[in-house]
């Protein structure tokens, strides 16, 4: 499943990144990490950038790097 699949106030772990070393990189300076439990917060509207709480930060995601983050629901 990934990120973008998860309903508003859900819990899930990341599992992985599909994606190159970019992504992975980017995604690591935000603070998402393989493992980390993250919390979809709110969605923008019409289909707009998701709001994730992470760590205690919120974090605006794009829905294309949403699709690229797989999780696991808890």
């Amino acid at each position: 499943m990934t990120l973008d699949q998860l309903n508003i106030g859900a819990n899930a772990r990341v599992v992985n990144f599909v994606g190159g070393p970019g992504l992975y990189r980017n995604l690591s300076q935000m603070g998402i990490h393989p493992g980390d439990t993250i919390v979809v917060s709110g969605s923008g509207a019409f289909r707009g950038p998701l709001l994730v709480e992470i760590h205690g930060i919120r974090i605006a995601l794009g829905r294309g790097v949403a699709r690229r983050i797989l999780i696991e629901p808890i």
